[in-house]
């Protein structure tokens, strides 16, 4: 260009930054440089994997995939002191032209259009890696993870397992909160919403076929093993869970003062991400069906017999109730993260924190201390003993008792159990802390003087609730049709 300007070589490139001999040259070929560059195509070393190819070719088309590590190990002991460590990448290199150019075909992802309001997609998503404490302590949770493939709307709702209750919650949560009904639901191959038959086949839960029909969605599942077939789920975890690392990092600590606390930093980072699709949701709202007059109840009811070790087991795990209900039949409200049991229309227990996971226990001390007081033998082999020591002051009691009272120590130890689940298990855990502070020999008669000594705090007062007359509700919806 600066040639055709000047009409002198040397200016055109000074201007160039190029010295005159190969401005001169480009100028006479009348040829861009990057014209003149000629590919290389002939090999600058020997290849030393020539004579061995066929049989490295005869492993690469058996099924599966063999890494060019494992068949560079072979090699070096089939042909000892011929391959050095430093031919692994040359190899590497050459799997990887081979797969490419003569290699199976490769599995093509085909990207589907998404139509507003059509479709939504849910799965569960593990937070341990990020660390989270609650006032010091970890929090080991999941997120049930609710997106609008369309938009790319999402949500969550924190849990602790893949229940039915935790995917019931999670997914009315996240209408309600979106204010309509996609036309269907996807998820993957969830035991709580999917199971196996005979031969193989797969079908829907009963129900998480009726929460589908009390929303009026339609159920979708994907291939066991394709989770590509949920994909917008899948990359949504990611970028969640990313979003909430960054977020932690600016704010320099990973603990939270109480769950709240932490549901609300959640929610924040939630909405600034939503914020980015306001368009698009819009769009996602407009096609969306009208939610049902009301929730579906997502705790599940189920009936158990009361065993003779006063507990009841429920989805394989084993709770505590009063012993006086051995023998009777109970009614159990299994919701996300707590049950409630009930006799004759009665409560008899109440928000009982839920066990995840299969062979857990937790036995409340104050059901089984009165027998246990009859029978102290059973105390030393009892499988569930760890539940009876409620904090640590109580194991750390019982182990000093252990060696000023040998043989006398379990029924000492029942003796203080029992003065807690009568008196006050604050005022009980105080007063042993004051004598395993002051490291002095104590029994059942000296924690009790102490206690009784001290004013304690009043027992917690049981409310009771009037029963609702539903009738009243009736005419309200009378009214409103």
């Amino acid at each position: 260009m600066f040639y055709q300007k000047s009409g002198k070589v040397s200016k055109a490139a000074a201007r160039a930054d190029m010295d005159e001999k190969t401005a001169r040259k480009y100028i006479e070929s009348r040829t861009l440089p990057s014209e003149t560059k000629v590919g290389r195509q002939w090999r600058t070393h020997s290849d030393i994997f020539a004579d061995v190819w066929p049989e490295i070719e005869s492993f690469l088309v058996q099924p599966g995939r063999l890494q060019a590590k494992t068949i560079f190990e072979w090699l070096q002991r089939t042909y000892p002191g011929k391959y050095q460590p430093g031919a692994l990448r040359t190899l590497q290199r050459r799997l990887k032209q081979w797969r490419a150019t003569s290699g199976p075909a490769k599995d093509v992802m085909f990207p589907q259009k998404h139509h507003a309001g059509r479709l939504c997609a849910s799965d569960f998503t593990r937070m341990s890696k990020l660390n989270v404490t609650i006032g010091g302590r970890s929090f080991a949770h999941m997120l049930f993870h609710f997106v609008l493939t369309y938009s790319n709307w999402e949500t969550a709702t924190i849990c602790f397992s893949e229940s039915f209750e935790s995917l019931s919650e999670g997914l009315q949560n996240a209408l309600w909160e979106l204010g309509g009904v996609p036309h269907a639901h996807r998820t993957d191959q969830l035991s709580s919403a999917v199971h196996q038959e005979l031969g193989g086949r797969q079908s829907f839960t009963d129900r998480y076929k009726g929460l589908m029909a009390h929303y009026g969605l339609a159920p979708e599942k994907i291939r066991a093993g394709q989770a590509h077939e949920n994909g917008d789920s899948e990359k949504s975890h990611d970028l969640l869970k990313n979003a909430v690392d960054q977020e932690l990092m600016l704010r320099g600590s990973r603990d939270f003062a109480c769950r709240e606390d932490y549901d609300q930093f959640l929610r924040m980072i939630i909405a600034r991400r939503n914020s980015s699709r306001r368009e698009r949701i819009a769009e996602d709202v407009d096609g969306l069906a009208p939610l049902p007059a009301r929730r579906m109840e997502s705790a599940t009811t189920v009936r158990v017999r009361v065993r003779t070790s006063a507990a009841i087991r429920v989805m394989k795990n084993d709770y505590s109730v009063p012993s006086r209900l051995i023998g009777e039949i109970v009614e159990v409200r299994l919701g996300a993260e707590s049950l409630s049991v009930s006799y004759a229309g009665t409560v008899i227990e109440s928000h009982i924190p839920r066990l995840h996971g299969e062979g857990g226990h937790r036995i409340n001390y104050r059901h089984v201390i009165e027998s246990l007081v009859r029978k102290p033998g059973a105390f030393a082999e009892y499988q569930w003993q760890d539940d009876l020591f409620p904090t640590s002051r109580f194991r750390m009691a019982y182990d000093l008792l252990q060696t000023s009272h040998g043989s006398h120590a379990v029924k000492e130890y029942l003796l203080i159990l029992e003065l807690a689940a009568m008196e006050n298990e604050m005022a009980v855990d105080e007063a042993l802390r004051v004598l395993l502070d002051a490291a002095r020999p104590f029994d059942s008669y000296v924690v009790a003087a102490l206690v009784r000594a001290n004013t304690c705090p009043q027992k917690p007062r049981d409310v009771c609730v009037d029963a609702v007359d539903l009738s009243s509700y009736d005419a309200l919806f009378e009214y409103a049709a």
